[in-house]
């Protein structure tokens, strides 16, 4: 082999190398709107506590869409439309993206509610999730109305807020007790941050020190932790300026 020919060898499997690291690293996502005939289909998510679009296309008669984006580890995307003349507000939907190929196929009309995620471990444990906290949610709706309807009966409605509260602390311990028994996934530390950040330091602890190596050296691994540490430091602050006092 001449040293121009092994030259050429040699870039293209540099060319090669350097291609397939690239697509290790990349999010593929696909899918259709159905119903959506014209507007505009938008890849996004939260970039220094901004949403930003990381891609879009415009939609005239063909709601397919193609959006590939980098990332490292699952975080979350949101994948929105927007449609001309018209008043749904329901046109936003949250999702755990990864690596690789991930397929998401919904309709216009019920773009959140019908929406279906494939290819994503990490989304199928944050709907494992959102499917019982869905039922709690569910449940405090229908015991609000209940109380609505009482009226002025007093002794109904207070019995009523006692199993909302109830159902409110239920389901306020089976987020703390997901995250506890999911710490090995991306979820966990997600979910405490979004959905349980209020409460007691000792919990969050015991969360963030319970999550894999892997999950706590993540986006949301590093921002619990972060978090945890400002409170300490804030509740250590308050103490001794209560004890100087």
């Amino acid at each position: 082999m001449t040293f121009a020919n092994k030259t050429m060898a040699l870039t293209a499997g540099f060319l090669l190398l350097f291609a397939c690291g690239r697509k290790e690293n990349v999010m593929h996502l696909t899918g259709q709107v159905e119903g959506l005939k014209k507007g505009k289909i938008y890849l996004q998510k939260v970039q220094d506590s901004t949403l930003v679009s990381l891609d879009s296309l415009i939609v005239d008669g063909n709601s397919h869409f193609d959006f590939t984006t980098e990332i490292e580890e699952p975080e979350i995307f949101y994948l929105s439309v927007t449609r001309h003349n018209s008043v749904n507000k329901d046109t936003s939907l949250l999702f755990f993206g990864e690596k690789g190929e991930i397929t998401i196929n919904t309709s216009w009309n019920y773009f959140s509610a019908e929406a279906e995620v494939e290819g994503s471990e990490t989304h199928e444990k944050l709907e494992e999730y959102q499917k019982v906290i869905r039922q709690f949610r569910e449940k405090n709706l229908e015991l609000v109305t209940e109380q609505l309807k009482a009226g002025k009966d007093s002794l109904k409605r207070d019995s009523l807020a006692r199993l909302a509260n109830k159902n409110t602390t239920r389901s306020y311990l089976y987020t703390l007790n997901f995250a506890l028994g999911n710490a090995d996934s991306y979820v966990a530390p997600y979910i405490a941050l979004a959905e349980v950040a209020n409460a007691r330091i000792k919990y969050l602890d015991t969360i963030n020190k319970s999550l894999s190596p892997e999950v706590a050296a993540s986006k949301y691994g590093k921002a619990l932790n972060e978090y945890i540490e400002e409170i300490k430091a804030r509740e250590k602050q308050e103490e001794k300026k209560g004890k100087e006092e």
